[in-house]
């Protein structure tokens, strides 16, 4: 099954575009099966594009307002939403991952993304960043906030730090 789950998705794009194209092929005479092909490309992005801004978007918006509007839900949805926007989104906010050094023992290292480095505004002194640290094997985390000698810059993607941190250290940085 996890075969199936993994191959039907592609197999069934290559088989909608080469029938596609064949349709298209058959409109035209034998010399243009070129054209064929680049009319499918282009009458898909084109479809695509129609289907992002006038149907997608529009309809996420309207769900986007009406969620907002009831008052436990919205707590609970803003917040959801704007933890995925920062992974997905146009402003990636974990894009710097950090290890905290523990309390514990100088060997003893936690990771986690920066979040912000202010925390003036919630009357911490100059030093302090916020720090995200998502669960492994799960979609929850922790915010802490920490004196910034205590991180260690990570150098890597933060992609892979974070698909690091989810399997529990089974995948590879």
């Amino acid at each position: 099954m996890k075969g199936l789950l993994l191959i039907a998705p592609l197999g069934l794009t290559v088989f909608i575009v080469i029938k596609s194209i064949n349709y298209i092929s058959d409109l035209f005479p034998s010399d243009y099966s070129l054209l064929s092909i680049l009319l499918v490309v282009v009458a898909t992005a084109f479809l695509g594009w129609i289907a992002t801004y006038f149907i997608q978007i529009p309809v996420l918006q309207f769900f986007d307002r009406l969620l907002e509007r009831i008052p436990l839900v919205k707590f609970i949805y803003t917040s959801i939403r704007d933890l995925m926007s920062a992974f997905i989104g146009k402003e990636k906010r974990f894009s710097k991952p950090v290890l905290i050094k523990h309390t514990l023992s100088e060997n003893i290292y936690k990771i986690g993304f920066i979040t912000q480095n202010d925390m003036s505004n919630i009357g911490l002194k100059e030093g302090y960043s916020a720090v995200y640290m998502p669960h492994s094997y799960n979609f929850s985390g922790e915010l802490v906030l920490v004196k910034n000698e205590m991180l260690v810059p990570v150098e890597s993607a933060p992609e892979e730090v974070m698909k690091f941190i989810v399997s529990g250290g089974v995948t590879r940085i």
